[in-house]
């Protein structure tokens, strides 16, 4: 790995890639950058008005010209919408651009952290631990792995940079 590469935060929604993030790039003083969040800036619609505008075909076609532009850039860290990288695609284009590492907790805490979001999630409406199920073997297929299960989002980020660490002395 290269020192200029992205380090690339994915996983189901609730696992805390924002938050973790966030932490990451501020200790390794580089640019944060989230999917969902860039994603919005550009097309001038949130995630929900995508999805209920234009359907979530369109939102994937949008969220893979994201993850293209993202993976020809340096030196950020990248917080991915849960659903990025389970397109195998988009996966193998972040894989290449730099350390990805996908986070995960038990369903039962991601139902704890989601409560108070279900607004700004659409994808929780429906069957969402279908959904999880459903993205399971696309998530296992990336090799960095941190379960954020009782951990505080300082400590998965220091088991991220840990990851970051030693992806550079391989």
């Amino acid at each position: 790995m290269k020192p200029e590469s992205n380090i690339v935060i994915t996983g189901f929604m609730g696992t805390g890639k924002s938050t973790a993030g966030q932490l990451v790039a501020a200790q390794l003083n580089r640019p944060f950058l989230d999917t969902d969040a860039e994603i919005e800036k550009r097309v001038g619609k949130t995630i929900p008005q995508i999805f209920a505008d234009e359907g979530e075909a369109a939102f994937r076609h949008i969220e893979r010209r994201m993850c293209r532009f993202l993976a020809a850039q340096e030196g950020y860290v990248i917080s991915t919408g849960g659903g990025m990288l389970v397109d195998e695609g988009n996966r193998e284009v972040m894989l290449s651009s730099g350390l990805v590492v996908c986070l995960s907790a038990t369903p039962e805490i991601l139902l704890q952290r989601l409560q108070a979001d279900k607004a700004e999630r659409p994808l929780l409406r429906g069957d969402w631990r279908g959904l999880l199920e459903k993205r399971r073997p696309a998530y296992e297929a990336i090799p960095c792995q941190i379960d954020t299960t009782g951990k505080t989002a300082e400590a998965v980020a220091t088991e991220i940079i840990a990851l970051w660490n030693n992806s550079l002395s391989a």
